[in-house]
């Protein structure tokens, strides 16, 4: 099989059906491939919304696998869980809040058809109202930490932009085509990244094997960021997200770095917080929020803790319910 979609979700019913539909939508028919859905714990009906869609969706639908999860676990786990069951040669992740523009999937394969030695190729996102968002950066060090601490990773950190497909860091996993024999060398995903900056680190394993990372501006796909959204679990996620930067950096440039790292990385929020006292529909709270969990390496109640909370009453439920 050519192709295989995978897509993990996580209480996002209606976004996963828009994401589905696109993806049949814009699916180049000559393609061979399967749609596989992993939803990750849901309490929403996503599972059941997905094999209705499935039954509907004519010969994609008929392809269409979905894996329920009782128990909620990590993005990277489960993207690893989808390519390790996959059959097709190329596997593309995508999030529930992807939406697959016309002509995406054909310029990522056609991407990698003429790069032989590219191992990943990421598309050009953009917000709900079609502004491109920045989705491919240079790999992570302390040369791209200082330069965003200097206010100046638009110009030497962000690598999206412009019409031509090119060789950069890395991109985000939120529309990623893959070649599956590539990331199982690899070792997939690491399970240590919860949710942010596992891609980062299955790309620079990627180029430290020999392979590039493409970025594709002609494939292009919505993405709603419905984590960045969420604004009850902002806290946690802004810990995640400093977590998954801490962890990069530990493991692949040492604890040394990775301290000189969060100053740096710290440093920007705090003019923010102080220019977001007087602009409006700016709050400096949350800048003094990246800054402290920036400066800790992550430390607190992140969304991993959330999910092992709810794992937790999810058993504690289960197993009063079969006591006699």
């Amino acid at each position: 099989m050519k192709l295989s979609y995978c897509v993990v979700n996580t209480n996002g019913r209606e976004d996963l059906l828009t994401c589905l539909k696109a993806i049949a939508r814009t699916h180049p028919g000559a393609v061979e491939a399967e749609v596989l859905v992993l939803d990750n714990g849901s309490d929403d009906g996503s599972a059941e919304a997905a094999r209705r869609w499935a039954e509907d969706a004519g010969e994609l639908g008929a392809a269409t696998r979905v894996l329920a999860r009782e128990q909620r676990r990590g993005k990277s786990e489960n993207d690893s869980l989808l390519l390790a069951e996959a059959r097709g040669e190329l596997c593309l992740l995508a999030n529930e809040d992807t939406e697959l523009q016309p002509g995406a999937t054909a310029a990522l394969i056609e991407a990698l058809e003429h790069a032989p030695g590219a191992a990943a190729a990421g598309a050009q996102l953009l917000d709900p109202e079609g502004r491109p968002l920045p989705c491919a950066w240079r790999l992570p060090g302390i040369g791209a930490s200082l330069a965003s601490a200097l206010f100046l990773h638009r110009l030497l950190v962000t690598e999206s932009g412009g019409n031509e497909t090119r060789e950069v860091g890395w991109v985000q996993s939120a529309a990623m085509l893959v070649r599956r024999e590539s990331v199982a060398k690899a070792g997939y995903l690491d399970p240590a990244f919860f949710v942010y900056s596992d891609e980062t680190d299955l790309c620079k394993r990627l180029r430290d094997g020999g392979w590039s990372i493409l970025y594709v501006p002609e494939a292009k796909a919505i993405h709603r960021e419905q984590l960045a959204t969420d604004r009850a679990a902002e806290a946690r996620r802004i810990v995640e997200f400093h977590r998954g930067r801490d962890l990069y950096m530990r493991k692949h440039h040492g604890a040394r770095a990775a301290a000189v790292a969060r100053v740096l990385n710290a440093l920007p929020y705090l003019p923010r917080a102080l220019a977001a006292l007087v602009l409006p529909g700016h709050d400096p709270r949350r800048y003094l929020m990246h800054a402290r969990a920036a400066l800790s390496g992550g430390r607190g109640e992140g969304l991993r803790e959330a999910a092992a909370a709810r794992n937790r009453e999810l058993a504690a439920v289960s197993a009063s319910s079969e006591r006699p």
